[in-house]
């Protein structure tokens, strides 16, 4: 099998698949299928989840946490996916993310908040294909006083501070780097332009900085490390895509599967007509590959090498290849999965917004290309 996993996380997907049996599956039939999840049902969530131990294995020992490895995640994460349901989102426990090596004022004003619950952060990084210029801030004093915009702010509306990738220069001119910078949503200045929704669900916000007065101490590390600091976040939520991918591609096999074996007004089932089957085939080759990509991808991880390409292959391969297995999973169940609320109607507009996020397919390509081309890293 592509995960061929250690057995002590073995017994940890065991756990995880009880939990969606006994914990997820009770909880959902409560739902309304179009209802949003109330507050009371994520408490629910959360609740079971650390009593289970899930809760605490995205969070740091020093917080009370429990941290899991990079391939633990991916597995549990490939699970939770597998199982399609609306409810994995309050699973885990908030993360430091991008503040992991906080400290200071930052761990106190932020972090440390963040880890109770208290606050909430989103990730800047897109720019406005009409901007004519980066997100940009002048060094005035002990202040960097930012300009510019990000367009596409996920979470945004009901984040507490935004972590934005920003180019920096010193008060007379000279480049300084770039710099990701913690900006309070409520500072002076900035400007919430458009709410907006994805075809997939997901909120998010236009935001624009107009002479943001922010502290140099709201920088993120060391100026000149907001690009590489960015780009080891971004990294870690591709495989967390990249196991949400393989996790629905499994989901729909299993739904298939079903489908194909049921009776049919034919007379006999679908499963039985042999151009059927090869499509089918087609579908569980694209999903055995995709999670070899994965599990591959995630052992390398825990090695500690630069895995930027590795992580970019993994994250195109598996979006584009969940892309094919939910489109031709609803070919296959036919017009009854174009009804709003079928699960493969939900799933086919989710599919699609993974391509997109944390950089497009062919954006990425070209980035994965550069780094064997002109840094010398990545294998096959």
């Amino acid at each position: 099998m592509p995960d061929n996993l250690p057995d002590n996380l073995i017994a940890s997907r065991t756990e995880a698949e009880a939990f969606v049996e006994g914990v997820l599956k009770p909880l959902a039939m409560e739902l309304d299928e179009q209802d949003a999840v109330g507050k009371a049902i994520q408490e629910k969530v959360r609740d079971a989840s650390k009593k289970a131990g899930f809760f605490y294995k995205t969070q740091p020992e020093e917080y009370g946490g429990n941290p899991a490895g990079t391939l633990e995640l991916t597995m549990l994460r490939e699970t939770w996916a597998a199982s399609n349901s609306r409810l994995t989102p309050y699973i885990f426990g908030p993360g430091p993310g991008i503040l992991h090596n906080a400290t200071g004022q930052m761990k106190e004003r932020y972090l440390d908040p963040v880890m109770r619950g208290e606050k909430r952060g989103a990730f800047g990084f897109t720019e406005s294909d009409t901007a004519k210029r980066p997100t940009w801030g002048k060094i005035v004093d002990d202040h960097v006083v930012i300009n510019g915009q990000k367009s596409y702010v996920t979470g945004g509306d009901k984040a507490d501070f935004v972590s934005a990738l920003v180019n920096v220069e010193h008060e007379n001119g000279d480049k300084a780097g770039t710099a990701m910078i913690v900006i309070d949503r409520n500072a002076d200045g900035v400007v919430i332009d458009r709410h907006f929704a994805s075809m997939e669900g997901g909120g998010h916000v236009s935001m624009t900085f107009e002479d943001v007065k922010v502290p140099i101490a709201n920088i993120i590390g060391k100026l000149g490390e907001g690009m590489p600091r960015a780009l080891g976040n971004i990294g870690n939520v591709r495989m967390m895509i990249s196991a949400q991918a393989t996790g629905m591609c499994m989901w729909a096999l299993e739904f298939v599967e079903q489908h194909l074996m049921a009776p049919h007004r034919s007379g006999s089932p679908l499963g039985d007509r042999e151009g059927v089957r090869m499509r089918y085939a087609d579908m569980r080759i694209e999903t055995y590959v995709a999670r070899s990509a994965l599990y591959r991808t995630a052992r390398l991880a825990e090695t500690g090498d630069n895995i930027v390409n590795e992580t970019i292959a993994t994250k195109v391969f598996c979006t584009e290849a969940a892309g094919r297995v939910i489109d031709m999973a609803v070919q296959l169940v036919g017009g009854q999965a174009l009804v709003v609320g079928h699960p493969l109607e939900a799933l086919y507009r989710q599919v699609r917004s993974l391509r997109l996020v944390e950089g497009a397919s062919d954006l990425l390509r070209i980035n994965l290309v550069k780094g064997k081309l002109e840094l010398k890293k990545g294998r096959v």
